[in-house]
């Protein structure tokens, strides 16, 4: 019996990070095959090959390559986007209910769009992507800085509740320049959240900033670990706050401009995928930042299959689908508190 009770009571063995990081790639491999083969045109894996292989052409192998590979391949982008911006967001302002589509980036660089879009109409993509920055930029400016108002700290319910006045005021702008510049039909295209007719050209313009985007925050995880922690405990390390900080907020910019500008305004991804990633990986980013581009970019591709099947051959919203998963998911961790789910 004593035996027992002294076994009962050993500690669990924790899983190895490497196994877990393994297993982000395996659901990211296996999500971003089935969100080839499904959709309102049969697909097969021997189709896939073919395809990537490029050892046959007909019409299902032209569908791969140019309409669904590159469709895919974008929503894994912007689902790993937004997963590390969430995650670096929530560890620099200590804010477990940050994300950059309800602290204004989102929402900021889709009315920078809309502008651009109106007055510019001849701009290219390149042109609406540094559009999409400055918006992202301007967006979250406008928040922390009316959220460190008062007393010049932040608050996470005073940020909550400034992302969403600025949002609101922000999505106002872009339709009104929308109506009165009868561009509604234009700039809905953009800011409705869909990867619908996503390019190779617009995925060459944006791997670069998001490739750039994600390397940096990897290499900063450790200093952001320590700045998630406490100011003081970071100062008291020799970390150099102002740098590291203004660096990391670049990265979001960079980040969260960079997906907008493909698929448009979207919320709450950036708040969900880092929750679930601390569950699994702990409060270390050094391991949260390289699992939350997996795990971000399978939620995307699984959020963009559903798109396409729910309805086929008609297409839902993309934003609608994750406002359906992540609206719930966002009352929950407010109804905890605030609190991270670890």
């Amino acid at each position: 019996m004593t035996t027992n009770r002294q076994h009962n009571r050993q500690p669990k063995r924790r899983t190895p990070y490497a196994y877990k990081f393994i297993a982000g790639i395996m659901l990211f491999a296996g999500m971003f095959v089935a969100s080839i083969v499904f959709g309102a045109a049969d697909i097969g894996l021997e189709d896939i090959w073919k395809a990537v292989t490029f050892s046959s052409v007909n019409p299902d192998i032209l569908i791969i390559q140019e309409i669904r590979l590159p469709r895919e391949i974008g929503a894994a982008l912007v689902g790993a986007a937004f997963g590390v911006a969430g995650a670096v967001m929530q560890g620099v302002t200590r804010n477990p209910l940050a994300d950059p589509g309800l602290l204004g980036l989102t929402s900021g660089a889709a009315a920078t769009l809309a502008i651009t879009l109106t007055f510019f109409p001849e701009v290219n993509y390149y042109g609406i992507m540094i559009a999409c920055f400055f918006g992202s930029a301007i967006g979250a400016s406008l928040v922390l800085g009316l959220g460190m108002a008062r007393r010049g700290k932040l608050s996470p319910l005073r940020v909550v509740l400034a992302g969403a006045a600025i949002s609101t005021f922000l999505i106002a702008v872009t339709e009104a320049i929308g109506i009165l510049f009868k561009m509604s039909k234009d700039v809905s295209m953009w800011t409705a959240g869909g990867l619908i007719g996503t390019t190779w050209t617009q995925l060459g313009m944006i791997l670069p900033f998001i490739a750039i985007g994600i390397a940096v925050c990897i290499l900063l995880s450790r200093q952001l670990t320590i700045l998630s922690l406490s100011e003081e405990v970071a100062a008291g390390l020799g970390q150099r706050l102002g740098r590291i900080r203004l660096t990391l907020f670049a990265m979001v910019v960079l980040l969260t401009g960079a997906s907008v500008a493909l698929i448009g305004n979207m919320a709450f991804v950036g708040l969900m995928i880092p929750h679930i990633v601390r569950r699994v990986a702990g409060t270390d980013y050094r391991y949260i930042i390289p699992l939350s581009v997996f795990v971000g970019a399978s939620f995307m591709l699984l959020a963009d299959t559903a798109a396409r099947t729910i309805n086929m051959p008609f297409e839902t919203p993309i934003v609608a689908v994750v406002a359906v998963i992540g609206l719930p998911f966002f009352l929950f961790v407010v109804q905890k508190g605030g609190k991270s789910l670890t």
